[in-house]
């Protein structure tokens, strides 16, 4: 019975995973799948360590491309997810409800993919092993006025995880 329930509880979690890769366009955020390198007015340089960000502050404007280059000096494998706080609340607890206390896998996400949330507003989101860099394109919405960086895996923004954007 009890390697039933696993079966069953490893193949939701690829199912999860698929349908979040479905809904994911090869977007940077909003959903453009037009923006190139060539488009960014500037990269940033974001590290990640074991349970901060720096700099865990950014000023941007509105309308702005911009290209993220996160590194993960850390030792274990983190995300960089754009979104309100609201959307990120709700992508913490789908990440605690997925995770379940077998780990995470979220490499469907490791080319800066981006999908609307259910309350309407969007993400952008790379995921980052430990060691690595990852890059991330994306135009900060006209509209913005919260947004948060943050990673969602379990006990990681509740670590200090995460940083906010400026406008």
């Amino acid at each position: 019975m009890r390697k039933t329930h696993l079966t069953s509880s490893l193949l939701a979690l690829s199912l999860s995973i698929l349908a979040g890769a479905a809904w994911a366009g090869p977007g940077h955020g909003g959903g453009e799948s037009d923006l190139s390198d060539a488009d960014a007015e500037r990269t940033i340089s974001i590290d990640a360590g074991d349970m901060w960000f720096d700099p865990d502050e950014l000023e941007m404007a509105a309308g702005e491309i911009v290209k993220f280059e996160i590194t993960n000096t850390g030792s274990i494998e983190h995300e960089f997810v754009i979104g309100s706080k609201e959307a990120q609340e709700a992508h913490r607890k789908m990440m605690q409800e997925m995770a379940g206390g077998e780990g995470h896998d979220m490499s469907n996400m490791s080319e800066g993919e981006g999908h609307d949330m259910s309350d309407g507003s969007s993400m952008a989101a790379v995921t980052i092993a430990a060691g690595e860099t990852e890059s991330l394109l994306w135009r900060v919405p006209d509209n913005a006025d919260e947004l948060e960086y943050a990673c969602n895996i379990p006990g990681h923004y509740e670590s200090g995880m995460y940083g906010n954007f400026s406008f």
